[in-house]
């Protein structure tokens, strides 16, 4: 036995074949799947979607890693400028009337991801944190395609307006209040993005179908 092996063993709590047979794992499998689950558990501190697309999944990452489409696919982000800070943007939320939502976007083109660092009235600490990625679907699901993950993790200042002296008005909402519909809002904008991202496919597919007869024709006009 490892070292590694060794100190695991000895850690109290773990579920493993060592010290767990199978009769006790599957009773403790049926007391964790109930059939149906509070809201509030199941996204009450995490909110998490995905959705299938029938677009290739070099060409959703190409798409959504680039910030300014947000404007596209989400409910109310709009007019998005870049700011004095490099790599840093600022546009209007208009779910919420004159309310300034910054965003930077990290994207890795290795693993495509694209995760959206974003923050309501203020730049300096970008906390709403929105982390999304491009599986291709034939990996996950043999067939062509992609698959969109998309999670969000709930930061205590959802909870909490860490800048109240920037809100444009005193009445308005915070997003925080709007957390028990981000799985509903949510999944309504990924709707979205899957509709944008599933037209252009299908117009590039046209293009390249019509590329290749055009160039068939001229070959066989040759010959």
């Amino acid at each position: 036995m490892s070292a590694q092996q060794s100190t695991s063993v000895e850690i109290p709590g773990l579920t493993r074949v060592e010290n767990t047979g199978l009769e006790q794992l599957m009773a403790r499998c049926a007391e964790l799947t109930r059939p149906a689950y509070p809201h509030q558990e199941v996204y009450g501190r995490y909110c998490t979607i995905q959705e299938y697309v029938d677009c290739p999944p070099e060409q959703a990452y190409a798409y959504l890693r680039q910030g300014q489409h947000l404007e596209e696919w989400t409910f109310s982000l709009r007019d998005f400028l870049p700011t004095d800070t490099a790599g840093l943007w600022v546009g209007d939320d208009r779910l919420e009337e004159g309310t300034r939502i910054f965003c930077r976007v990290e994207s890795n083109d290795a693993a495509m991801t694209v995760d959206f660092h974003c923050s309501w009235d203020q730049g300096d600490e970008l906390w709403m944190v929105y982390l999304m990625r491009v599986v291709p679907a034939q990996l996950v699901l043999g067939k062509p395609g992609s698959v969109i993950t998309w999670t969000n993790c709930r930061h205590p200042y959802y909870d909490a307006n860490p800048h109240p002296e920037l809100t444009p008005r005193p009445d308005r909402p915070w997003v925080g209040d709007y957390w028990d519909l981000f799985y509903a809002g949510h999944t309504v904008e990924m709707a979205n993005l899957k509709a944008i991202l599933e037209h252009h496919a299908a117009q590039r597919a046209a293009e390249a179908e019509a590329k290749a007869a055009a160039e068939a024709k001229a070959a066989a006009v040759t010959r």
